[in-house]
């Protein structure tokens, strides 16, 4: 029997169970009541409510400029809709990279304010201090390293990070600090499988991969790529599921054509 279907609750201690038995934790994104509702009834682990709703709900181009309200609002809406499922929130950029008091503030906003059950940031040694202080108020905190999109502009660009030996060794170094930092887990995002693989092995909490190969201990997947709403975004790394896009198009055009042709409302739609 696995850990996933034992528990009726899943909790950081529940992914941590998961390591250790070497079962894989499944992760999407959700920014809303009714997908978070569907997710949690097909028995995922862990829903992301994550800055990803600043491109794929608001249309911006990176994940910069959504604001901690609106990472709030969006996390109320999911938690709504959750039994069984993790529910962990992304602080946002601009609330937590310029001091740890006001990182503290944030999370314990988004804990209070929400009712979800941890927050993720993004970072290594620069977040160290931030993430111990959270921790220390009894915030559960899920780290990420590798490509982090808080940091676009820095980087100039989505390619996979930690190539090269000095990022790489900086990666190993930041994920161990994370570690004893307090964090349940770490994301992985777009760095070398093999790097991916060895740094779980070195961990005794788990690891959740996008972009990162199978050696993680879990993946993660922007729900709206996983299910084709959006099928401009096909990388390497992307799994697609259903093609939305195409489904819902379709039905739309039908529903007009219907309307027009005044095929719908039918006598039995009718009162």
């Amino acid at each position: 029997m696995s850990i996933h279907k034992e528990v009726k609750k899943i909790t950081t201690n529940t992914l941590l169970k998961m390591k250790a038995a070497g079962e894989k934790v499944s992760m999407i994104t959700a920014y809303d009541y009714s997908f978070a509702r569907l997710f949690d009834e097909a028995g995922i682990d862990v829903v992301l409510v994550g800055d990803s709703a600043s491109n794929v709900m608001a249309g911006h181009e990176t994940t910069v400029p959504i604001t901690l309200e609106q990472m709030i609002y969006h996390a109320q809406c999911v938690v709504r809709g959750i039994d069984r499922s993790l529910v962990v929130v992304d602080l946002p950029f601009g609330s937590y990279q310029s001091n740890s008091d006001i990182a503290l503030a944030s999370a314990i906003r988004i804990m209070k304010e929400s009712g979800a059950h941890s927050i993720k940031l993004e970072g290594g040694s620069e977040v160290v201090e931030s993430i111990q202080r959270i921790v220390s108020a009894g915030i559960p905190v899920m780290g990420h390293l590798g490509l982090t999109p808080q940091s676009i502009y820095k980087f100039g660009t989505y390619n996979v990070r930690a190539k090269e030996n000095e990022e790489a060794e900086k990666l190993r170094k930041d994920a161990k600090l994370l570690e004893e930092a307090g964090c349940y887990a770490i994301v992985l995002e777009k760095i070398p499988a093999v790097l991916a693989a060895e740094v779980s092995q070195s961990l005794s909490i788990p690891t959740i991969g996008i972009g990162a190969g199978a050696g993680c201990n879990g993946q993660v997947l922007v729900m709206h790529d996983m299910l084709g709403i959006n099928n401009t975004f096909k990388p390497r790394f992307l799994r697609q599921y259903l093609n939305l896009q195409e489904q819902i198009q379709e039905a739309v055009e039908q529903y007009i054509k219907d309307v027009k042709s005044g095929n719908f409302p039918s006598e039995k739609e009718s009162y």
